[in-house]
């Protein structure tokens, strides 16, 4: 198979490049993934602008990365590309440098029949396949993705579009029933999903100690500097939803007094320690920071983390010629034999429904 073909395997979607393989992902594994409704949303209140006929033209959208099993960062290129574009409108005419293109991605006629390029979905559809034959879409900038499918004049032309479009795939898939970025609350509620999983093996914590401190509040134990921020138990649960295994290497330090790395000074230990997780392993992976898995969790979560966030092993990314373009966490560095995530500096909690 060569460079920039699809290949799908165990029902997810792997994008084959000449640098290794970047991981899509399945629609079912997808946070925020899955179908929307649109007899609803063309009747739903705007979001970021966009409103009726558009928000249908948005879930097209969105629906069509669905059944390609992408998940949603293609979603959001494919919604970003649309706003720069036609704003979402279904245009039957082109513009001043090209009056040939039509439809919501002003394709030409290279895409097909003048009747596919203005059906929505037919078109979305159209733009998605060759998104993903893109080498490295998945990890590049999106308005650099979305430019070498359109070829415009601008590579950072979609650029200004992208926080509305993650905004509004957000809004239109968490209003979807069983999506999986929909979880509740309830530390104690979300640590027993924890221990169900470490339970029938789904769950791996690499040390004892660790797991003694899910298992506490599982149990509503509340034990001094051992607790685990409510926002880190719903990124472990939504972990556990979206891969088949997961290996969690590192919680609160501070209740086990380890004091790797940074010290004191750690996200694992400052404020009672619990605001930060390390992820050794997803779905069989062992974790660099740069791998499949890496990427896939990093794009899933980053539209739903909250400013401050942050994210590990940016050096070796880089490295690995793999830029994010990530909207709401800050990058940082840290050792390649695992995956940091933490909330330490964040403002407010994940955007969650449940």
């Amino acid at each position: 198979m060569g460079a920039g073909k699809v290949a799908v395997a165990a029902g997810v979607a792997f994008l084959l490049t000449l640098g290794g393989t970047v991981a899509i992902s399945s629609a079912t594994a997808a946070c925020g993934g899955g179908s929307v409704n649109l007899a609803s949303v063309g009747t739903s209140a705007p979001v970021a602008g966009y409103s009726g006929d558009q928000l249908v033209i948005a879930g097209t959208i969105i629906n069509a990365a669905a059944e390609l099993e992408l998940d949603t960062r293609a979603a959001v290129i494919a919604v970003m590309t649309g706003m720069g574009e036609s704003s979402l409108r279904n245009l039957n005419h082109g513009d001043a440098v090209d009056n040939t293109t039509i439809g919501v991605f002003q394709q030409g006629e290279d895409y097909g029949p003048r009747a596919d390029r203005l059906d929505p979905k037919k078109a979305a559809t159209a733009f998605l396949t060759r998104l993903v034959q893109v080498p490295g879409w998945a990890t590049m900038p999106p308005s650099l993705a979305a430019h070498e499918v359109q070829i415009n004049q601008d590579p950072d032309h979609y650029t200004k579009f992208y926080p509305a479009a993650v905004e509004v795939v957000q809004a239109l898939t968490s209003s979807a029933s069983g999506g999986a970025c929909s979880v509740g609350g309830d530390s104690q509620a979300l640590a027993q999903e924890l221990m169900t999983a470490a339970g029938n093996g789904q769950l791996r914590v690499l040390e004892p100690r660790y797991l003694a401190q899910i298992e506490d509040v599982a149990a509503g134990q509340k034990v001094p500097n051992c607790g685990i921020d409510v926002s880190i138990l719903q990124i472990m649960v939504l972990a556990v939803r979206s891969f088949e295994t997961v290996g969690v290497s590192d919680i609160n330090r501070k209740c086990t007094g380890s004091q790797l790395g940074a010290g004191t000074g750690s996200s694992h230990w400052i404020e009672g320690g619990g605001k930060a997780v390390d992820f050794y392993a997803l779905g069989g992976t062992i974790l660099t920071g740069t791998d499949p898995q890496s990427i896939r969790l990093i794009s899933m979560l980053d539209p739903i983390m909250p400013a401050g966030s942050r994210v590990g092993q940016v050096q070796c990314r880089a490295e690995a010629g793999i830029s994010l373009g990530l909207r709401n966490m800050r990058e940082f560095d840290d050792t390649c034999n695992h995956l940091h995530i933490d909330l330490a500096y964040a403002k407010g909690p994940l955007n969650v429904g449940g």
